[in-house]
């Protein structure tokens, strides 16, 4: 290969977390970080430990990119990589207290971003579901133009107000009205309070727990409801709940507390939907009160959004787009990832996403990962864990996965959370790829309705099997594979191929979040490598001479 070939290319990283997509381009030796974009402060902590960039390259907000001050600093980008959060996108709030979500918008800015800084290539991912017809936008007046301009296919869309039985005369000129919204509305407190009680009416210990934590602000709450004037039926629900929670903090019996507060709760979960439709300027349609209050809106997927801008005219991005499995890439972890691949089209008329080589049989497993460190203890002090203990030589039958993570002779982030008695008895009777599920009843009791628990809590993951998707394993409790303790950072780390020399910083729950939450490297890696041929190919033909009879 040439010396133009073999050049570095630059990369900007949008919401980089803790920096598992940067981490995996580095390793190849082909990407120079120029700037980073991470509103996290723990994670920027995390990146800017383990990225060798200045900390002016770091950003905390995205609409920074977006500011032709910032494309100056930055010079010529070669390639935008970035995962935007997804959490907003209108399935997945339809059992939420929300109907909309800033994380919308922070899709539309990685998008605006890369069209602004014009990289070569660009690459997004986020979760295999997005791939999903259900993962759409709510239309607002700001997409107008760019509905027209790029041809966006829209279709009809319903956000659930209120449930048919609470729906009263008049419903529809306050849900339209930002002055009544705001005027019924409660004080965000004063609701957070009322709705923890709310959430916990299946479980009367955990009910009466809520209660005595916020009875100082439910109680002085109770007696502004009372008070308050008027006859509309928000009103009126009002009283009764402040009634209701009166009565309790007297008699402390709590039978018919949770009917008496569910309309207040639930027309106060409308108010707010109907005040985000207002501040994200979603266009409503019509208003219709049939089947509950429904507000008729538009709707775009998120794919044909992306795509359809990113993808359009001559100076846009072939582009390909699928799920790609961590694991057929030497992952120890079955985690599916949607990822975009764009190339501009004046490089490649044809992109296709890189294929894994590891089949089914072949997997690398927890094993692979984290059986080396089995014998060296954790600790559950943050500050303990982030010093490191020295660590000898890989102990024989260490995997080669092990030995290639296994790059640092200080061992850090190997902390795990205290285990309590309660949790220790549930460890012991779960065995290899057993959950909260196989416990028996009496280990169940301090979940308010144990049957819904997700199979991945207290989850005890099985040694010579990839592990499931690694999430925050704090939350949901991952248990060793032979010992009676909680997965460690590092250990989850493993998991998701960072290299021991890779430290995770901030608080304990950030460090699992950020692991949890980042790319695997050894995916990311595989990416690039794969990316560099069509770049390394435009520079090849940029410099190859042209022969002349």
């Amino acid at each position: 290969m040439s010396k133009q070939a073999m050049k570095k290319y630059s990369i900007v990283d949008l919401f980089a977390g803790a920096g598992g997509l940067s981490c995996g381009f580095l390793q190849t030796g082909r990407f120079a970080v120029k700037a980073a974009f991470e509103m996290n402060p723990n994670a920027q902590q995390t990146y800017l430990r383990n990225h060798s960039i200045d900390k002016s390259c770091m950003y905390s907000d995205v609409s920074d990119a977006l500011l032709d001050e910032t494309k100056k600093k930055l010079g010529e980008i070669d390639i935008v990589i970035g995962g935007p959060p997804c959490q907003g996108f209108s399935n997945a709030n339809r059992q939420k207290n929300h109907a909309i979500s800033l994380n919308n918008s922070l899709v539309k800015k990685y998008v605006k971003a890369v069209l602004h800084l014009n990289p070569k290539a660009f690459l997004m991912e986020n979760v295999s579901m997005l791939q999903s017809e259900v993962h759409r936008f709510y239309v607002s007046g700001e997409d107008a133009d760019d509905i027209k301009k790029y041809s966006i296919a829209t279709a009809d869309s319903q956000i659930q107000l209120l449930e048919e039985e609470f729906v009263f005369d008049g419903v529809i000129d306050i849900v339209s009205n930002s002055n009544l919204i705001a005027n019924y509305l409660w004080e965000e407190k004063d609701y957070l309070a009322l709705n923890v009680v709310f959430k916990n009416r299946n479980n009367v210990e955990k009910l009466k727990t809520a209660l005595a934590k916020h009875q100082r602000r439910l109680t002085d709450f109770a007696e502004k409801l009372i008070v308050c004037e008027g006859d509309n039926y928000i009103v009126q629900q009002g009283r009764i709940a402040g009634n209701a929670l009166q009565h309790y903090f007297e008699s402390n019996i709590a039978d018919e507390l949770c009917e008496a507060i569910r309309p207040s709760v639930l027309l106060q979960r409308m108010l707010s939907k109907a005040k985000e439709i207002k501040d994200n300027a979603i266009k409503v349609g019509r208003f219709s009160i049939d089947e509950g209050l429904v507000a008729h809106v538009q709707s775009m997927s998120v794919l044909d959004y992306i795509t359809s801008i990113l993808g359009a005219g001559r100076d846009g991005y072939t582009i390909d787009k699928g799920v790609l499995s961590a694991v057929a890439f030497g992952a120890p972890q079955k985690r599916m990832r949607y990822v975009l691949l764009g190339v501009k089209k004046s490089i490649a008329d044809c992109v296709e996403l890189p294929k894994g080589t590891i089949e089914e049989g072949q997997f690398r497993t927890v094993h692979d990962a984290i059986w080396d460190l089995e014998k060296i203890i954790t600790t559950t002090d943050v500050a303990e864990g982030s010093k490191g203990v020295f660590i000898g030589a890989a102990p024989a039958g260490t995997s080669a996965l092990g030995l290639s993570l296994r790059d640092s002779a200080v061992l850090c982030n190997h902390i795990s959370t205290e285990t309590t008695e309660l949790a220790l008895e549930r460890f012991k009777a779960i065995k290899q790829g057993q959950n909260f599920h196989s416990l028996p009843e009496y280990l169940k009791k301090s979940y308010s309705d144990s049957k819904r628990t997700q199979n991945t809590i207290y989850l005890r993951l099985v040694y010579n099997e990839p592990s499931g998707t690694v999430v925050n394993v704090r939350k949901s409790m991952w248990i060793h594979p032979v010992l009676h303790r909680a997965l460690s950072i590092r250990e989850a780390a493993r998991l998701q191929t960072f290299p021991d020399s890779f430290v995770f910083c901030g608080p304990k729950d950030s460090q699992y979040q950020q692991v949890g939450n980042a790319v695997p490297p050894i995916l990311a890696k595989a990416i690039a490598e794969h990316l560099c041929g069509y770049l390394d190919k435009e520079i090849a033909e940029k410099y190859t001479p042209v022969l002349t009879a």
